[in-house]
């Protein structure tokens, strides 16, 4: 489920995965913190499984103070642990991997792809 353990969670693999950019400007960012969306109907399980994603908010660049928003996307494994309530944290990729993560540092967005 998306609760404030997965939202640290996630800040933290975050974290690592722009540790291990090999994009420089990046290398020198860090996230601190990750929002879940203000209203719980915005991530229930309804509106997961109908779009497929959610749209939350992230502390991330130099000082870690910069608002951007996140997509988070839900892959088929998400998704069905989502649906059952369950843990959704062995979805997030191996933060040694760059594929599952696209940042636009203009835009403000980050887009993250569960498995």
């Amino acid at each position: 489920m998306l609760d404030q353990d997965f939202c640290s969670f996630l800040e933290y693999k975050i974290g690592e995965a722009l540790e291990n950019s090999t994009h420089e400007p990046l290398k020198h960012f860090w996230c601190d913190g990750v929002l879940l969306p203000p209203f719980e109907s915005d991530y229930s399980i309804k509106t997961v499984n109908d779009k497929r994603q959610v749209v939350m908010s992230a502390y991330i660049g130099p000082t870690g103070q910069d608002i951007y928003e996140l997509t988070l996307k839900f892959g088929k494994k998400a998704l069905g642990r989502y649906a059952r309530g369950l843990d959704i944290s062995e979805c997030v990729p191996s933060p040694e991997s760059d594929n599952w993560w696209d940042i636009e540092i203009d835009q403000r967005t980050i887009l993250i792809q569960l498995d």
